[in-house]
């Protein structure tokens, strides 16, 4: 592997001067929109104005061959252009404001004569839809005003490379969209670097060849932050490689942001798609060298709180078994990311990587049968996970929480097989001398240079710990005692068969004052409710015979086994003609737990188990259970037993083995508490203080 200077290109990014600057044209749009419709205007006209200035250069020649032949192929106007885009109008925005009156109707032909990927850009309803703002600008009075201000900008790539306007492009974005969600527009580019970085540390050498086509996808691309970060330091490590991005975005502003980037980077806009990767995969038959992606946390993917269309479309996929997007399962409703780190791994190449920034849930949400805990299980079994970076908080511009950074690998090197490592990069950081929003923290060119020294040494230290992949999966094993129990009549016991519902078939008092509230009120009762109600009135008294006989036979004497105290609460209840299941009920609720009861067994001599002192023991994958059940249960229950009742050919599979990786465990400190002793020397000093205080403030008169 090469060496990679870590170093270049890391000037500090501050866009606040620009940004406010742009922002501040949108005081022209005061009574015309109101505040929080700003940026449906501000956002288009900076994407007009940045095409327009990266198109400057050679505007000239591209009108001019049109006007010569207006029949001139796409190619040929692309090619005199310099990018994958044209217009071959002869307006700019500072020549319409030669035209005030007209200004309307001009402004409406110059944007129609973008090449037809720009002009759907700018018009679609699901994007930015500029025609309709020009014309109630123009309505209100300020069209001249915003389309001056915007021509009097110098926003060409030259001044402005792809990652200054990004941010200055979020920047907006963040303005306009106030409220998102943690995580949803803002991936700091000292956050992308670090990805970058760590993904070609190692496994890339095939990316230095001559003339080499590297791919590189982000399904959740916001406004394709990641993909120019990545084309960047891909361009500077090798200036010969021909590198694709490819990148869908739900939201539509965000998108129309990205593809306005990716054509000035003379990218493919086919590649760059205005889609839901919950949905659909845009680009099924293309893997991809590299995946970079910063899902949305904790977005839900089904349920109320979903889109439109998605849960279905999830369902329909998950289908598909391994074949699919996400055939190692399906995690809760809630939260998706597992989702979006499935279709990473679907889209790479035999020796593709990936990077993916996920908060703390995926990596143990769930319990042992869960989606979540299945679909790390899968990663583990197929050695997948290469190395999870715990970074810093305060990183993120709208959130602060701790974030991670998955990478995942398709073909580790031979040290690497079957292990994981975790880098706790929490502390290595440097504050900003004045906090974004929610960032006020950074990474530095040192910075990112010892995260990414710690990965590729792949040696065990403070920050670095190294586990088989095993170390996070474990089996559910059940623990039971003995069936021992023993069996009396006493207010105790009869008030235990109560709480236990034993029974509620017969009268349940809940449900009847349930109904009978209903009735009350002059409601009616389903034809289901008053079946119910009335067989629960009918039975009532039954019901009541029972406690009253119970209560009749209250004694302080104890049986201890079922086969002795059977002919008892038979005599008891003979009169009532109850069934005998109910009986063996009514016996089994009226007992206890009792070391001293005869032990229970079947009719082939088996020992019975307690499924009251059921316990559930979590044991790790590599541990003997019979070693686990020495140190940890025996001990302390010298009769207990344990149960693996995995089943997976069941009709609805039952299944006890389970995965999760609880990170800040294996990097916790214990911290010697402060001394009582120290403490109560501290409390004793602040009473003196305080009584001083009290003695001055009120003894001084």
């Amino acid at each position: 592997m090469k060496e990679l200077d870590v170093l270049w290109d890391d000037n500090p990014v501050d866009i606040t001067e620009e940004a406010n600057f742009i922002w501040s044209i949108a005081n022209k749009l005061r009574g015309t929109y109101m505040p929080d419709k700003y940026g449906d205007v501000i956002i288009p006209m900076t994407i007009i104005r940045r095409l327009e200035c990266a198109l400057a250069s050679t505007k000239d020649k591209v009108v001019s061959e049109f006007k010569s032949d207006p029949n001139t192929p796409e190619r040929v106007l692309c090619k005199h252009s310099g990018f994958e885009f044209y217009n071959t109008s002869e307006f700019t925005l500072k020549e319409l404001c030669n035209d005030p009156d007209h200004i309307e109707s001009n402004f409406l032909s110059y944007i129609s004569r973008f090449s037809p990927n720009v002009a759907h850009l700018l018009n679609d309803d699901d994007t930015l839809n500029i025609k309709s703002h020009i014309k109630q600008m123009n309505k209100g009075g300020c069209l001249y005003n915003v389309v001056k201000a915007f021509s009097e900008l110098d926003l060409s790539p030259k001044t402005y490379d792809s990652i200054k306007m990004g941010y200055i492009f979020e920047n907006l974005i963040g303005r306009f969209f106030q409220n998102v969600d943690a995580g949803q527009f803002y991936t700091g580019r000292d956050i992308i670097k670090l990805c970058v970085s760590l993904l070609i540390s190692e496994g890339c050498d095939d990316i230095f060849e001559k003339g080499k086509v590297i791919t590189v996808c982000d399904q959740a691309c916001g406004t394709g932050g990641m993909l120019s970060t990545a084309y960047s330091y891909l361009k500077h490590y090798n200036p010969d490689a021909v590198i694709k991005l490819f990148g869908q975005e739900y939201m539509g502003v965000s998108h129309a942001v990205g593809l306005a980037e990716m054509l000035i980077k003379g990218q493919n806009a086919a590649n760059f798609r205005h889609a839901d990767t919950f949905k659909e995969d845009c680009f099924p038959d293309q893997k991809m060298r590299f995946v970079l992606e910063n899902p949305p946390f904790g977005t839900p993917w089904g349920g109320k709180d979903a889109k439109d269309g998605q849960e279905d479309a999830v369902k329909e996929e998950f289908k598909k078994g391994i074949s699919g997007r996400w055939g190692a399962g399906l995690p809760g409703i809630g939260d998706g990311q597992l989702l979006f780190v499935q279709s990473a791994i679907a889209k790479l190449t035999d020796n593709g990587r990936a990077a993916i920034i996920e908060n703390g849930s995926p990596l143990f949400t769930g319990g042992t049968a869960s989606g979540e805990s299945q679909i790390r299980r899968y990663l583990l079994e197929k050695d997948l996970i290469e190395a999870i970076i715990q970074l810093p908080t305060d990183l993120f511009y709208n959130t602060g929480i701790s974030t991670y950074i998955w990478i995942i690998s398709k073909n580790k090197r031979a040290e690497r097989k079957g292990k994981i490592q975790l880098i706790d990069a929490s502390n290595i950081y440097h504050k900003l001398r004045k906090p974004l929003g929610n960032k006020k923290n950074e990474f530095l060119p040192d910075d990112r240079k010892q995260i990414t020294k710690l990965y590729a040494d792949f040696t065990e230290n403070e920050l670095v710990k190294i586990f088989d992949n095993t170390e996070f999966m474990y089996r559910e094993y059940s623990v039971m005692q003995p069936l021992q129990r023993s069996y009396s009549i006493t207010e105790d016991s009869i008030n235990n068969l109560l709480q236990k519902g034993t029974l509620n078939k017969i009268y349940n008092e809940s449900a009847v004052a349930e109904f009978e509230n209903l009735l009350e009120q002059g409601l009616e009762l389903s034809t289901k409710d008053k079946k119910k109600y009335d067989e629960f009135i009918k039975s009532k008294s039954l019901y009541e015979s029972i406690i009253t006989t119970l209560k009749d036979n209250i004694s302080d004497k104890k049986w201890l086994s079922p086969e002795d105290f059977a002919p008892v609460i038979k005599q008891i209840f003979e009169k009532l003609n109850l069934d005998k299941k109910l009986i063996a009920s009514i016996s089994d609720a009226l007992s206890v737990m009792d070391k001293e009861a005869v032990i229970q067994k079947d009719k082939k001599d088996n020992i019975l188990y307690d499924k009251e002192t059921k316990d559930i023991e979590i044991v790790k994958y590599e541990e003997k259970i019979e070693d686990y059940m020495a140190r940890e249960v025996l001990p302390h229950v010298p009769d207990a037993q344990w149960f693996f009742e995995e089943n997976l050919s069941a009709a609805k599979p039952v299944i006890k083995v389970g995965a999760e990786i609880p990170f800040t465990r294996y990097f916790y400190k214990y911290q010697q508490p402060t001394p009582s002793s120290e403490l109560e020397a501290k409390f004793i000093e602040l009473e003196k203080s305080v009584s001083a205080r009290i003695s001055k403030l009120f003894g001084g008169n």
